[in-house]
């Protein structure tokens, strides 16, 4: 009987390929070091590629808002007139004292308040409906929003040219309306309210679109399943209106008022536009000049650029406080839901 001898596979030669596997081709040492870079270049490029697409936006604010924000507040502090503005002399808070001791600074700190009352609360409550009224499944819903998001694209100028010959007070659609019902015809632009009323109605007609859109995608995210809820409970649309819809627009409420009174503090295109005299002082006795008026009143009109410069980090102070207070609600807000 025949047997069967293993033999053993001769062991490789020093520096050889194993038996049974192909030789590996050798990297050539160019190739390795070009790889090496691109490595290199790709991490590099992981690394520092989002600080290069977001640096534009940081650059267009170092060189349009943070400077002027800190040049405006160093010229704040110095006698500065438009005529020179690089002589400097320095006044230190002395350009404060004068704007607070000034009556037509506070004349136009109250005209900014009633006029931001007039102009937020009826736009707020009508975009509120608006939207509510859009949430329902009606024709041509996408057509109603464009239509509401028209004032809003308007130009400042143009809309407020059109309500100056609304308001005329001699030939004016509004008195004509009002004088077919037996009222008398109110002169808008010369008397304090009236006119405070009709600059108030151009910041509502161009943002009460703006804010139904706002609110009608804050209502469309709101779960369905709250509404069955409450309608199994025997709620009508207007509890399910102040029971459902309302609380769960807090935050969207509360983003909407802050941003609406920043707005309000800003006032400036419509008041300067309305004024018969085309000129800063809202109206021949202040009675519709804000705060923005009367900024640029004395900086551009009076040519005092110190004085300016105060009372535009007075308003820039405004701000912070009103961001602080919706930083406040905001936080008891979410603690108690």
């Amino acid at each position: 009987m025949a047997t069967r001898h293993d033999t053993a596979a001769p062991p490789a030669k020093e520096g050889g390929a194993a038996p049974g596997r192909p030789a590996a081709a050798a990297v050539p040492e160019a190739d390795r070091r070009r790889r090496a870079r691109l490595s290199r270049r790709w991490q590099r490029d992981m690394r520092w590629s989002p600080y290069a697409f977001v640096s534009p936006f940081f650059l267009l604010f170092l060189a349009f808002g943070l400077f002027p924000l800190i040049y405006t507040g160093w010229a704040s502090l110095h006698t500065v007139e438009l005529t020179a503005p690089t002589d400097m002399e320095w006044a230190g808070l002395r350009n404060y004292t004068r704007i607070f001791d000034d009556d037509f600074f506070w004349n136009a700190a109250r005209n900014t308040l009633t006029i931001g009352i007039i102009s937020t609360v009826p736009q707020l409550l009508m975009a509120m409906g608006l939207a509510h009224i859009l949430n329902y499944k009606l024709r041509a819903s996408t057509f109603y929003r464009v239509v509401m998001l028209a004032p809003y694209a308007t130009s400042i100028a143009a809309a407020s040219l059109v309500f100056v010959l609304l308001f005329g007070r001699d030939y004016g659609m509004i008195n004509w309306a009002l004088d077919f019902v037996g009222v008398d015809a109110i002169d808008w632009q010369n008397d304090k309210w009236p006119s405070q009323l009709a600059v108030s109605s151009i910041i509502i007609w161009r943002w009460t679109g703006y804010n139904a859109l706002i609110y009608l995608a804050a209502m469309q995210a709101i779960p369905q399943d709250l509404y069955e809820s409450a309608a199994l409970d025997g709620a009508n649309r207007w509890q399910q209106f102040f029971h459902v819809t309302l609380p769960s627009l807090r935050p969207t409420i509360l983003f909407t008022v802050v941003v609406s009174t920043i707005g309000a503090s800003q006032v400036f295109g419509e008041p300067l536009l309305f004024d018969a005299n085309k000129g800063a002082s809202g109206g021949a006795e202040h009675q519709f000049q804000t705060l923005g008026l009367y900024l640029y009143e004395q900086g551009w009109v009076n040519q005092h650029l110190g004085r300016a410069s105060a009372i535009a980090w007075t308003m820039f102070l405004i701000l912070i406080v009103i961001g602080i207070v919706n930083y406040v609600i905001s936080r008891r807000l979410r603690a108690s839901s």
